[in-house]
């Protein structure tokens, strides 16, 4: 497997969400793991392999870096309201993995902003997965006192949307 081949998959792979990836050719082994920094050759040892290992672990490192920054805005975001009086505040978490829209078209008006109420059965946004659009009901009764995705943003499963203060 040349270098080239290597970088090239490693690319590939930065641009997706993959955290873990195995590629076996012609008895090469190439794993790589987000978050680790490490990739590595598995197979029997050849100086052609021994040379392709170097260019790996110097190319990886720099790829778990970007993922954790945007988290730790995000988190910083939700920590402030949450610090105030962090006992009292409840979080509407996404239900699922997609992407998240305040309003059912871009037209319309938010579905929920700050300072409104909401009961358990109101819903609170969309989150679109694979190409469906799911109403997310708010769960818990209260004032919205922060929206803390953007329109559009991609979501995880479990993580927060909005902070409640319940009645």
């Amino acid at each position: 497997m040349k270098v080239q081949e290597i970088r090239e998959i490693i690319r590939l792979i930065d641009q997706t969400s993959i955290d873990e990836f195995v590629f076996e050719k012609e008895g090469t082994r190439l794993e790589i793991r987000r978050g680790t920094a490490k990739g590595s050759l598995e197979s029997p040892a050849t100086p052609a392999q021994d040379a392709v290992k170097e260019p790996l672990a110097a190319v990886e490192p720099p790829r778990p870096a970007p993922a954790p920054e945007p988290a730790p805005a995000q988190s910083s975001e939700a920590k402030e309201p949450a610090a105030k009086d962090d006992v009292s505040y409840q979080k509407i978490t996404s239900p699922m993995v997609g992407t998240f829209y305040k309003a059912s078209s871009p037209e319309d008006d938010p579905f929920v902003k700050a300072g409104d109420k909401v009961g358990k059965e109101s819903v609170v946004c969309i989150v679109e997965a694979m190409k469906l659009f799911n109403e997310i009901e708010a769960e818990v009764s209260g004032e919205i006192i922060e929206v803390l995705v953007e329109d559009g943003q991609l979501v995880e499963y479990g993580q927060p949307l909005f902070l409640v203060k319940p009645e």
